[in-house]
């Protein structure tokens, strides 16, 4: 059974954003990284320290950063969940897009893995199901927006059974 880094959800952030730049520039700097976080260069250095001693990335002062193999693999859970919440909120919810990444952000650090894991597996059935589906999704939509359905809901039965 693999061990499990523990990483407070300020280091999380450090490594998403870490990945983020790395996946478009090839290697991180801590003024980018700092800029992006809104946060000092101080604040950069001791999150470098602590990731160093984590073994999630190669750091030494004034030098550019990489991540290890690890950190590479630590950095991707992070980022699927935070798309996963993400889409199960715009999607599902219709949740508006910046909203629906702040809301991400925030709980991907503190909700489990199987809940995560379960919301991409109600996305996927949503979509996929005859009873659900893409107009289904649309119609809850249309609900949030103007507290009532796009048809009448024998309407929409008779419809999903049609298909």
């Amino acid at each position: 059974m693999k061990k499990e880094i523990q990483l407070s959800a300020s280091l999380e952030d450090y490594l998403e954003v870490i990945a983020h730049i790395i996946k478009e520039k090839k290697v991180a700097r801590a003024k980018e990284i700092a800029s992006r976080l809104n946060v000092s260069r101080s604040s950069v250095t001791e999150a470098f320290r602590a990731l160093a001693k984590k073994k999630l990335i190669n750091y030494a002062p004034y030098e550019v950063i990489t991540l290890t193999n690890k950190g590479h693999e630590v950095s991707e859970d992070i980022i699927h969940r935070h798309h996963a919440l993400k889409e199960f909120f715009t999607k599902v919810l219709a949740v508006e897009d910046k909203i629906a990444d702040i809301g991400a952000c925030k709980i991907e650090h503190t909700a489990p893995r199987e809940i995560i894991d379960q919301m991409i597996q109600f996305v996927q059935f949503l979509e996929r199901c005859p009873r659900g589906g893409t107009d289904w999704i649309e119609s809850f939509r249309t609900f949030c927006k103007n507290g009532a359905t796009r048809d009448d809901c024998k309407k929409c039965i008779t419809k999903c059974l049609v298909k």
